[in-house]
Parts: structure tokens; sequence; C-alpha cells
């Protein structure tokens, strides 16, 4: 028998981590072609820093809630679901409210569990796979045998965008702020890693392909790394803009652009039509799906705190040092999944 009440975390202002607090909230129903969820683990995004700083509000019939993916169990099921039942493991894409024991989610965004991982494992997965595949395949149109440059590569779009690309055969490289990050992400599989602290990056991606250039550019840096990014794309190559940690207001010449036949595209994932996620989870699962169950694609965990400290979460995630995804732990995980 379901609780009446669960214990959520609230955003009791805009403000730094500190504004994070437990509250307590009636447990949600899952409405038409949607689930409910018992929530072992929630994964902690930049748009959730962005939520919690007023910049960056839910959509109109969002939960208020930060969380946008969490994993655990099926626990109810919304008029007209067919896929799911009762007690099945799954991982899902939520629009709010993944911050809390329980949270709906709808069926098209929810995928079982892929084999060999953890809830906590899982929970790491829909927002950051969700946002790379869109944005470096389906608007990128990265293809095997091209340069991916990936800004941000010790994050967690960086780590999994990393993986993917090199598991679908593809050539990547990523600039990072430490030599710890050059490691950790060459050991990823990244043919280099860019110090831009030491290095200038658009020389430096002139060197690695042989004056070619990158052909797909994922940026999440903005500031002047947009006019930056015209110099290091290939000739027709297409920059992905997906954030903005420099800024987005900035002066830039775009003949470059013009004689290099750029393209020069971006997204936000939250917004987008449930149609377009539906078809977006689709692809994942037949083709993101498997890489992960064979061990080719593998979430980076930085660090799990409970749900109580998501304060601190929030600390580490704000903390340029932390290298793949920040969870929150609700539940106990358990031990990873072997069937």
């Amino acid at each position: 028998m379901l609780p009446k009440t669960m214990t959520v975390i609230e955003a009791r202002e805009a403000g730094g981590p500190e504004v994070l607090v437990t509250g307590e909230r009636p447990v949600p129903e899952p409405g038409p072609g949607e689930v409910l969820i018992e929530v072992v683990a929630a994964g902690i995004n930049r748009p959730d820093v962005l939520q919690r700083q007023g910049l960056y509000p839910p959509p109109k019939g969002a939960s208020d809630l930060l969380g946008l993916e969490v994993a655990g169990k099926v626990m109810a099921l919304g008029l007209g679901v067919t896929r799911y039942k009762e007690g099945d493991e799954v991982a899902a894409l939520v629009n709010g409210g993944g911050y809390a024991e329980f949270a709906v989610a709808p069926e098209a965004t929810t995928l079982p569990v892929p084999r060999g991982l953890s809830l906590e494992e899982a929970a790491a997965l829909p927002e950051t796979v969700f946002t790379v595949w869109h944005n470096v395949f389906e608007r990128g149109g990265l293809k095997p045998g091209e340069w991916l440059l990936v800004h941000g590569g010790g994050s967690g779009i960086g780590t999994t965008a990393i993986q993917l690309a090199t598991a679908l055969g593809a050539k990547v490289m990523t600039t990072v702020g430490s030599a710890a990050k050059v490691k950790d992400c060459e050991a990823l599989a990244a043919v280099r890693a860019i110090n831009y602290r030491e290095e200038d990056y658009v020389e430096a991606v002139r060197l690695i392909t042989d004056g070619h250039g990158a052909d797909v550019i994922l940026d999440m840096v903005g500031g002047d790394y947009i006019e930056r990014n015209l110099k290091a794309a290939a000739l027709e190559g297409r920059i992905v803009q997906i954030a903005f940690l420099k800024g987005s207001k900035v002066e830039i010449d775009l003949m470059r652009l013009m004689m290099r036949r750029l393209t020069m595209t971006g997204s936000t994932l939250r917004a987008q039509t449930p149609e377009a996620k539906a078809r977006m989870a689709k692809a994942i699962e037949q083709r993101v799906w498997p890489l992960i169950a064979e061990g080719q694609v593998r979430p980076i965990i930085d660090s799990t705190f409970q749900l109580a400290d998501a304060a601190g979460a929030h600390r580490r995630i704000d903390d340029p040092e932390h290298i793949g995804k920040v969870m929150l732990a609700v539940k106990d995980a358990g031990i990873s999944r072997s069937s």
C-alpha cells in the first residue's frame, strides 16, 4: 500500500545550495500515459542548478521540484499504460519532481534498466543520454570516422559523449581544466584531452586533426568559446550549443561561418514536446541501451549523496573538480544487476 505523503527536496528561494531543504508533499498520482515510480536514485544535472538559482523555471504543468532523471520501481500505472507492470525496475526522464521518494514519469520516456546496471547507475543515464543523443547525433549528425570536439569532457554530458561517440565509430577530442581530467577522459577513449589552462584548444584541434578541424562541436561553455569554435570547426562543420557557462551574449564575426559553410544550432531538452522525447527514447533504446548492456558505454559516477543532503550534492556539482555524475540516493540502491 502506498503512503499518502513523501519526503521531497524543495528550494525555499532562489540561491545557492543552502536553499535546498527537505519537505513533505502528497504522493503524486500517475495521469493517463504515466507511471508512478518509487525512486531509488536521482541524478543531479546542470538544469537543476539553474532552476535552483531562479534562472530556469519549470515549464507549465511540470512539478516545481528539481530532478529530471530517476530510477526505481514502478508502483502504479496511469490510464492507458501497457508496457510496464507494478514492480518493474525502470529509469525515466521526467519533467521535474525527481528529488523525492516518488515521481511520475511519462511511459514514453521510461525505459527498462539496462542489463548489468544497478538502479543508481541507471538513474545517471536519462537526462545525459537523451541530451547527448539528440544534440550530437540528431542535431549534429555525427558520423563514423568524423571528429567530435566536446567541451567540458569531465562533466556527466562530457563523459557520456566521449564514450558514446567512440562506441559509434567517431574520433573524440575534449577540453578539460586539469591534468587529472586529461587522464580520466583519455582513459574513456578520447583520442586527446586538451587542458585549456595550458593549451589553445583551437591550435590543438588543428594539430590533432592534421588541419581538418572538428566536424561536430558540442559546447556548453559559450562566451569567448563561441567565436573560437568557428575557428576550430572543419569545413561543413556543425556546432551545437547546449549551455552558456561563460555567457550567451557575445560579439562574433560570422564571416567564417559563411566561408566554411558551418552550421550553428542548439537545443534544450526539457521544453521539447512529449512526441519528440518519445521519438528520442525509441532511438536510444534501440541504439544506445545495447551499448550500455555490452559495457561499451557506462555511467561515470563522481559521488552519491543522501536525499536529505541535496545541498551537499549541489555543492559538489558546483565544484569544477567533479568528474562524471553527482547522484542522490533516495533508498538503498542495492547491488549491480546481472540478469
